[in-house]
């Protein structure tokens, strides 16, 4: 599977989750159920992936801690906020900096419909 095939099952399983949930939960639960529903269609899905920031000859552990990794390829940042501000962009941009890794999705689970409230970061490397 490649970054976009993951991103489209990430997406279906975002999906099913709003529509079991709906909006107005924390976080938190959205992201066990979303690794919960990732899992169950067959996605290897890491959640709360440690990420340390380099800076030169220093590294800093536990820095960021990217809320879940699926496949290896797709950074997932969820939130359940009233709107997705430009911070939420640039904090995903800075993980896929920091990982190498091309494609995330930000997910924005306090919407009506949970197509409203999904962005692709893609890091052009």
């Amino acid at each position: 599977m490649d970054e976009n095939e993951v991103s489209n099952n990430i997406i279906g399983a975002a999906i099913e989750v709003h529509r079991h949930l709906g909006p107005g939960l924390l976080e938190a639960i959205y992201r066990d159920c979303l690794a919960h529903e990732l899992c169950s269609r067959g996605l290897r899905t890491e959640k709360e992936v440690v990420l340390p920031v380099r800076y030169k000859d220093l590294e800093l552990v536990g820095g960021y801690r990217m809320d879940l990794l699926v496949q290896e390829l797709v950074i997932v940042e969820l939130k359940a906020v009233e709107s997705l501000t430009p911070v939420f962009t640039a904090q995903v941009l800075s993980y896929l900096r920091m990982s190498g890794l091309k494609l995330g999705l930000l997910i924005n689970f306090n919407t009506l419909q949970l197509k409203d409230g999904v962005k692709r970061v893609v890091n052009n490397l």
